[in-house]
């Protein structure tokens, strides 16, 4: 399938989801994408993450600032950037304006992790995900990490927020050993046809004040609710008395239901 023109249009990009497949490059600079229909598909089942004891010590030393659709384009452009073993990726510039355009109708999102900055100034970003949200569905793009446990903290605030805004299929797309360390399992794609055709229905939908109350529903066309799971989440944290470090409050979700 052919995208022509600077972007993927938003309507074209979540047709796609939709369908199974997903958009990728072969270059940072190639200004063509293919598409992609995995054999085999990773997902990571919302009741199976595997949180391990030094991750839920992680969570509850609150040692990251976790934020949602804090900087989406920045998360984009970090786990686009050279890694260790390669300089190349999939992240073409037309990729990442396709999601940007996505993001700015409130169907992509991302989970931001930040520490404080030793010379005194803003807090930097140290890692993060980001991803394509709809119905009971996210689509888990890309994350990366400049410190450990970075994209690790960032996947269960992930994982507990869809669980509050009542998402049922999370897709990783390609399996990893890090994946895999966390909870992930790799099914037939036929099998995730049948998933995702299933989680194609509406959830809950609520926005949530500061406070944490309901304010009633939200926009259904958006997508899935990733906001306002990650608002559900620190209100609840807040009621449990754990306001000073949700981290604690997700930390115990996962050992309560593992």
């Amino acid at each position: 399938m052919h995208a022509p023109g600077k972007i993927i249009e938003p309507d074209m990009l979540m047709l796609a989801y939709r369908s199974g497949i997903f958009p990728m490059a072969d270059s940072r600079d190639d200004p063509e994408v293919f598409w992609v229909e995995p054999r085999l598909r990773a997902i990571l089942p919302l009741d199976g993450f595997r949180c391990s004891r030094s991750l839920a010590r992680t969570l509850r030393r609150g040692r990251f600032r976790v934020t949602c659709n804090a900087a989406f384009a920045a998360v984009m452009a970090a786990c686009a950037a050279p890694r260790r073993d390669t300089a190349e990726t999939w992240i073409s510039a037309k990729i990442a304006a396709s999601y940007r355009a996505l993001h700015a109708e409130g169907r992509a999102h991302s989970i931001e992790c930040w520490m404080p900055d030793q010379q005194g100034g803003p807090d930097l970003l140290v890692g993060g995900l980001y991803g394509v949200g709809f119905d009971r569905v996210f689509c888990g793009e890309s994350m990366f990490s400049r410190v450990p446990d970075a994209s690790k903290v960032a996947l269960a605030w992930l994982v507990a927020a869809l669980r509050r805004c009542g998402a049922e299929l999370l897709d990783c797309q390609f399996m990893t050993d890090h994946l895999a360390s966390l909870g992930a399992t790799e099914i037939p794609q036929a099998r995730y046809l049948t998933l995702l055709r299933h989680a194609q229905r509406p959830p809950p939908r609520h926005t949530y004040s500061a406070a944490g109350d309901s304010t009633g529903a939200g926009d259904a066309a958006a997508g899935l609710a990733l906001p306002d799971g990650f608002a559900a989440l620190l209100a609840a944290a807040n009621a449990a008395g754990s306001s000073s470090s949700p981290g604690n409050f997700i930390a115990q979700s996962f050992t309560q239901t593992s």
